[in-house]
């Protein structure tokens, strides 16, 4: 293996070599041609500056291609061999760093690129990287989502598809390009390469004034024609004249590549109430107008569960949120809709209380279970258990199915909202306060900063799934929860489990903690799996708990 590496390595060495002897006789070939001009130049003038005569021009050309065909002829200039070996050792230099940065692209930055490939592969692909068409012939412009491209030599666009770049990978869309102002070809171009992109009014509201501020669709010098937005639009200089793309229709969320940030204000809790009312509509879109002169994008606000579904499984009572949304949509607002599946109240800062629906209270009675339950029996009614995810324990249903039928009854309902892109994001609740988490410390159960809390696996049904967990690893004893974890208040070195070196990095110790975050991430992935075949097409986001930090994760589509 080491010989036919030797012989590999060799080989491009010698490869090398060839390429630099080409680069070399190229050189002199150049040089014999220059010389050939310069004596034909010669040839063609006399010595006072004037025209020779025809018997005079033709012994001069019969003497002058004499001694270029001769080998030691004086026109013909030979490079001498220091300048040559100079030559070979400059391009050695050169495509020593070629090759470091090609295997340093390769490696860190997974460009795909040929084993001898050269610095034109290399800006080929950063282009690329940048959002450029980089055609085989080297015919490189800005990528549009028409997928069109300038034609040499003329204003007009030409329709490349993907068959004539296989290579190419369209970026997603983006406002890329897009301008407030007029400006020259130079101009322009001098900001788009260096990625300078300029401020423009909101992509939701195109006023009339937005619209006067835009840039021409064709502009030869500094004469201008009719005035249109450039929202997700490129614009490039062919011939003096500006050419501008523009795509059908802004994707949602896509600000990539732009200073622009889409805010979102949170409405009160209690816009409204425990009968799916507004409860003060002439204060509410007083403020909703404030927020509009602003140029706030849109506003976000619970559906709560506890309020529309609040009297019997499956009637449903939406009343309250239509006219709230049919003001939103007046506006010209966008909207993000939170689909709370847990109880408001109990919690630091809450001044609202929004409970479960009255029908799940009435089962909790019967049969407590259905809520997450600490070591010690207390129940917590802030969100169902996650053990009764597939357990038909409410009237029929499993909780997963209740959630998904909540969110496909909302989804019916405001059908329309969601067509006009008036709703642009769902975010669904997954836990206690919306967030995939455990209800671990609760105040009302006695935690105070900066206690560790207490597992939340008591209920019959979180330990039926902690049973059949243990049996299947062959361990019937280990289907219990951990006896030395302290309580509510309790901090990490003063428990058995926490503490260095702990039972927690035991064998059970190891076995219960896969099982119990197991069981919150299969929770999250069954409900969110439902909530993206109710929200299809729609951006969906999640909150996740992670410390004492929260954090809003956006899926995709």
């Amino acid at each position: 293996m080491a010989t036919d590496l030797q012989n590999l390595i060799g080989a491009n060495e010698d490869d090398d070599e060839e390429e630099i002897d080409m680069d070399v006789k190229g050189e002199d070939n150049e040089d014999q041609v220059n010389g050939e001009k310069h004596i034909a130049a010669q040839m063609m003038l006399g010595a006072d500056g004037v025209t020779t005569s025809t018997s005079g021009q033709f012994q001069t050309q019969q003497q002058l291609q004499e001694q270029v065909s001769t080998p030691g002829g004086g026109a013909r200039r030979s490079r001498p061999l220091e300048e040559k070996e100079r030559t070979k050792l400059r391009e050695r230099h050169r495509r020593a760093i070629t090759a470091r940065i090609l295997a340093g692209l390769r490696r860190h930055g997974n460009y795909n690129l040929r084993v001898r490939a050269d610095i034109n592969d290399v800006i080929a692909a950063l282009a690329r990287e940048a959002g450029w068409v980089v055609l085989p012939d080297g015919t490189t412009f800005p990528s549009r989502s028409q997928g069109s491209r300038p034609a040499g030599g003329t204003s007009a666009g030409m329709t490349s598809s993907p068959s004539q770049i296989p290579s190419q990978q369209a970026p997603p869309t983006s406002l890329q390009g897009v301008s407030s102002g007029y400006c020259t070809s130079v101009e322009y171009n001098a900001c788009h390469m260096k990625g300078v992109f300029l401020p423009t009014p909101p992509p939701y509201d195109l006023s009339s004034s937005a619209h006067s501020q835009s840039s021409d669709m064709a502009g030869n010098g500094g004469e201008r024609s009719e005035s249109l937005p450039l929202i997700a639009g490129s614009m490039e200089a062919i011939n003096d004249k500006q050419l501008i793309g523009l795509p059908p229709k802004l994707p949602e969320r896509d600000f990539a590549g732009t200073p622009y940030v889409p805010v979102c204000v949170m409405l009160p809790l209690g816009v409204i109430n425990m009968k799916c009312e507004l409860v003060d509509p002439d204060s509410l879109l007083k403020q909703l107008r404030v927020l509009k002169s602003i140029n706030v994008d849109g506003v976000m606000t619970d559906c709560w569960w506890g309020i529309v579904e609040a009297h019997a499984p499956q009637e449903y009572n939406w009343n309250g949120y239509r006219r709230l949304f049919q003001m939103v949509h007046e506006l010209k607002l966008k909207l993000q809709v939170v689909m709370s599946f847990h109880e408001c109240g109990g919690n630091v800062g809450d001044d609202v209380c929004i409970p479960l629906p009255h029908w799940v209270a009435e089962i909790g009675r019967s049969n407590p279970d259905i809520f997450f339950t600490d070591r010690e029996g207390r129940r917590n009614t802030e969100c169902l258990s996650w053990g009764i995810d597939k357990e038909r324990v409410l009237r029929g249903r499993t909780a997963v199915e209740v959630y998904f039928d909540f969110m496909r009854s909302f989804r019916v309902e405001f059908d329309e909202f969601f067509e006009d892109g008036i709703i642009s994001m769902v975010e669904v609740g997954l836990g206690p306060c919306g967030e995939l988490r455990y209800p671990s410390c609760p105040v009302k159960h006695g935690w105070r900063y900066p206690g560790i809390g207490e597992f939340q696996c008591y209920d019959q049904y979180m330990l039926k799934s902690l049973r059949k967990a243990a049996e299947m690893r062959g361990h019937n004893y280990w289907a219990r929860g951990p006896d030395n974890a302290g309580s509510y208040i309790s901090h990490p070195h003063e428990t058995g489990f926490f503490c260095d070196g702990g039972d927690y990095d035991g064998y059970y110790g190891r076995f219960f903690l896969n099982w119990y975050s197991q069981v919150l991430v299969n929770h999250g992935d069954l409900v969110l799996s439902l909530a993206k075949s109710a929200f299809e097409g729609t951006c969906i986001a999640v909150k996740v708990f992670t410390g004492c930090t929260k954090h809003r994760v956006m899926l995709p589509n």
